[in-house]
């Protein structure tokens, strides 16, 4: 069984610089992490891989050069190979214009599985997956929050998906793209002790523009039909805090807060 994982890096909510002249995210050279629902997803291919040591893992991500060291800690845990999709020339792709990027690339490999989150961090509009999978002409379930492993590996799994008012469970026959909701159950290993310096070069590929084929009117800002109109950072104020004790000067000065707020009457 092979799985393909796709693994966006994100910057880190607490620095990353926004260029409000092209309404993009700068991810040069910004601290990233990778998405959170994309790690619950590629903790779930790594538990199936402990289980099913035959499982191959392949990690997809599309970002700058600055995600090599992230990509390369994921083959330290365990995936199998990790591909950068990276070219100047995508910086600003929409939501759609990197479906088809990604779409071009994973139509060219064998695969049983698609895992990825559902959201991201930096965007949160859940339609990559969707708009990937279209593109595959592949079956996609978003929101899931358990699946039958023991499915995976015999070709047909059960899927449940949280809709907020439900509760669903769907039957998913391969190859198909399935969604993953953050989950705190699914962590990603450490690295063993003996892979934290070990040289996986090799398991990295690199690939731009040259081998997808994109005219550059198909790709980046150009391509993408979405516009940003306006974009604004809203900056929190830091709050003072106040510390009381537990007796009858704190109780006080507790109630007087909430009467002020019209919780209390």
């Amino acid at each position: 069984m092979k799985i393909i994982c796709l693994a966006k890096l994100v910057p880190d909510v607490e620095n990353f610089r926004y260029d409000y002249d092209r309404n993009v995210l700068v991810r040069d050279n910004a601290h990233q992490v990778i998405n959170p629902e994309d790690a619950t997803a590629l903790a779930l291919a790594l538990d199936i891989k402990r289980a099913r040591p035959e499982t191959i893992i392949e990690t997809v991500s599309m970002g700058p050069r600055g995600s090599v060291p992230h990509l390369s800690d994921l083959v330290r845990r365990g995936v199998d190979r990790a591909t950068l999709i990276c070219d100047s020339r995508y910086v600003g792709s929409d939501t759609c214009v990197t479906s088809r990027i990604l779409g071009r690339f994973i139509e060219s490999q064998s695969f049983d599985w698609i895992l990825s989150g559902t959201h991201s961090l930096d965007g949160g509009t859940a339609h990559v997956p969707p708009q990937l999978a279209e593109l595959l002409g592949l079956p996609q379930m978003s929101d899931i929050i358990d699946i039958d492993r023991d499915g995976l590996a015999e070709g047909s799994t059960v899927v449940e998906v949280d809709t907020d008012d439900h509760l669903l469970r769907f039957v998913v026959d391969a190859p198909a793209v399935l969604s993953l909701q953050y989950s705190t159950r699914l962590k990603l290993p450490y690295i063993p002790y003996a892979n934290m310096e070990l040289d996986v070069h090799e398991q990295i590929s690199i690939i731009d523009n040259d081998r997808l084929g994109f005219d550059e009117s198909e790709v980046g800002i150009a391509g993408s039909p979405t516009r940003v109109a306006r974009a604004e950072v809203r900056e929190l104020r830091r709050k003072d805090t106040q510390f009381v004790r537990c007796d009858d000067a704190g109780i006080e000065v507790v109630y007087t807060f909430l009467r002020n707020r019209g919780v209390l009457r």
